[in-house]
């Protein structure tokens, strides 16, 4: 099996400005990012990003980056703008990490990938597992996702899903059987489908729910579900998560 990870990343970020740059043990977040993708089975890691200054910053740190426009409204667009400058063919398999997760499971990438090499019959790949907490079932920036007989996902939403009818007639106390799945925001993609997909027209779903994967599904695409047992690694939004993985990586340096 033959994969190429490719990292969007961009400057503009409202609640962590220059965010791909900031510094966690004295190497940039975007790097050890790709750092940390190359410990997967990926045969190629490539930046995607859209400032002259991470490029700079990959070089200095031998990681291979292409510059793409500013404009786009999705890291979508952005990954399909980088098939094109490294001339994928479209029967590649290209895994999207997120740029801002530098303690992204390893496994979880060889798994996406290898997942979608199986499924003919999927567009994308993507990862999710059980819930544990009510707080996490409620919470709508937790997305949920149920599946079906083959773990192809059925619906992704941000609404507590499967609803439990008897047992929630009282409110959420406990989870439902079987098991709740959380999404991770980790995908696999043919480049074909990945070349088609900004074209789409937006779903009427994925503007309600704020999750652009429904796009895939209401246009008739499919996407296949591996199931992990480890939960993501953190990621980086806000200054506290910096400092949290600051801290991880400080716990690793001291063995």
């Amino acid at each position: 099996m033959s994969f190429c990870v490719l990292i969007p990343a961009r400057m503009a970020s409202s609640r962590l400005p220059d965010k791909p740059l900031a510094d966690i043990a004295g190497v940039p977040m975007v790097v050890r990012v790709a750092q940390r993708a190359q410990q997967s089975q990926a045969t190629r890691v490539v930046i995607a990003a859209d400032d002259e200054r991470i490029l700079q910053a990959c070089a200095a740190h031998n990681i291979e980056a292409v510059l793409t426009s500013t404009d786009h409204p999705s890291g979508s667009d952005r990954l399909a703008q980088a098939c094109e400058l490294l001339k994928l063919h479209n029967n590649d398999i290209v895994v999207n990490v997120q740029g801002d997760e530098p303690l992204i499971d390893t496994a979880s990438i060889n798994a996406v990938a290898q997942l979608l090499s199986e499924r003919d019959d999927c567009s994308m790949s993507t990862v999710a597992h059980a819930i544990e907490s009510v707080e996490d079932f409620r919470n709508p920036n937790v997305v949920k996702v149920v599946l079906d007989a083959r773990n192809t996902a059925l619906y992704f939403s941000r609404a507590p899903i499967a609803w439990w009818r008897d047992g929630f007639a009282d409110g959420i106390q406990s989870l439902p059987s079987p098991t709740p799945l959380r999404h991770v925001g980790l995908y696999g993609y043919r480049v074909g489908f990945l070349r088609q997909f900004p074209s789409l027209a937006q779903a009427p779903i994925e503007v309600t729910e704020s999750l652009e994967q429904l796009r895939a599904m209401w246009h008739g695409h499919r996407i296949a579900v591996h199931i992990t047992e480890h939960s993501p690694g953190p990621g980086v939004d806000t200054p506290d998560d910096l400092a949290r993985v600051r801290a991880v990586f400080a716990q690793q340096a001291k063995g």
